[in-house]
């Protein structure tokens, strides 16, 4: 694979029947859980997604153990990705189906081993039958990603220390377990502030930033391929920065995987955002995402960038296709407008306080890069 391909990763857990509750659990049949499975997902990934792409994307695919991939499937997942000239991307441990008091940061000794288990499980699955499935290039390896929604509470009190301190326990003793397989995984957190609890630990991109600093200090594990899997919405529905979260995932050598995903309120079509709750929309075109992808360009990110996103409650399947084909396309946009801008003449704006001047170089980057989305989408 040359170096200057640019890489995406579609999640499993988007091609679902349908969320239920309060909108359809069967809006797309074809897709439900009992016929339809992560080697069928990853074949369409392939014949009508890869199809769509530019020449320089190359695409690889997002799991969780035990719900979308486990010790019986994972060899004919592995041959699938392979047959498919697709890459293990990134994988998580689904603690959330399965523990509700706190997981690994539990206060009940039974549920935080269970949690644990699964956790070494995963990594034993990725350096097992998934292997062959990996990037060849280890720069490229996937993500192993730690999601907060089991890392909860919702009852304020000094227990919520001893859950922290457990999570540094357990989270370090992971990574070791993990160093003994080989230590070639990135590992992650993915921050977020509510959801599968009114509370969490690991609430925002600082929060996992200091988490790693406190595991180096006090149990010696190295940040070296440490970080924060970027999830846009996580920070956008609580109303923070993430462009500034990009500053100090980046100054922090941090950003191991990114979910380019959007909560809506940013681009004057679709609504949502803080106060919200996770609608978990494709990647837009704006302002903000072109300036994003301007430092992970001048920081030399070229890891994957995976695509955390649900199809509208009113889908069928070929729209909730297209829209995977947006957000990757969307997504390139915003690269290649970064690209184009002239951040020399930017900055002497800035550095000159003609900020008004600063947002017309910034809105016509996002005209350039909508341009060039219709013309890679056609």
């Amino acid at each position: 694979m040359t170096s200057d391909k640019s890489l995406h990763s579609i999640c499993r857990w988007t091609f679902n029947s349908g969320k239920g509750g309060f909108v359809p659990g069967n809006i797309r049949p074809e897709w439900a859980g009992e016929t339809f499975s992560t080697v069928d997902m990853i074949k369409l990934v392939k014949e009508q997604i890869g199809s769509r792409m530019p020449d320089h994307v190359e695409l690889g695919i997002e799991l969780h153990y035990d719900a979308e991939v486990d010790d019986k499937t994972a060899a004919s997942v592995a041959d699938a990705l392979v047959d498919a000239g697709l890459h293990l991307a990134m994988i998580t441990p689904g603690a959330h189906s399965h523990f509700a008091y706190g997981g690994i940061a539990s206060l009940d000794e039974k549920e935080r081993t269970s949690a644990e288990n699964l956790g070494t499980r995963t990594v034993d699955l990725a350096y097992g039958p998934l292997k062959k499935a990996w990037h060849l290039d280890p720069a490229k390896a996937p993500t192993l990603v730690l999601w907060n929604g089991s890392f909860g509470y919702d009852v304020a009190t000094v227990g919520i220390r001893w859950m922290y301190q457990n999570l540094k326990e357990s989270v370090a003793g992971l990574c070791r377990y993990e160093e003994t397989k080989g230590g070639r995984l990135f590992i992650g957190f993915e921050p977020k502030p509510n959801e599968g609890h009114p509370a969490m630990l690991i609430p925002t991109v600082a929060s996992a930033l200091l988490f790693w600093r406190k595991l180096e200090d006090e149990f010696g594990i190295p940040r070296d391929k440490k970080g924060v899997n970027k999830e846009f919405g996580h920070s956008e529905m609580i109303g923070l920065d993430h462009v500034y979260d990009t500053v100090e995932e980046l100054d922090n050598d941090a950003m191991v995987h990114m979910h380019l995903n959007s909560q809506g309120y940013n681009d004057g079509i679709i609504l949502g955002g803080p106060g919200k709750y996770d609608i978990d929309h494709g990647a837009r075109i704006n302002g903000m995402n072109i300036a994003i992808a301007g430092l992970i360009q001048n920081a030399g990110f070229a890891r994957w960038k995976g695509h955390d996103m649900q199809p509208r409650a009113y889908d069928d399947a070929n729209q909730a296709v297209d829209r995977v084909v947006r957000s990757v396309l969307s997504w390139e946009a915003c690269e290649k407008a970064a690209k184009e801008l002239d951040t020399v003449e930017l900055m002497q704006c800035l550095q000159k306080r003609q900020t008004a001047q600063a947002e017309d170089m910034m809105r016509g980057a996002v005209v350039n890069a909508s341009n060039y989305f219709n013309k890679i989408y056609q």
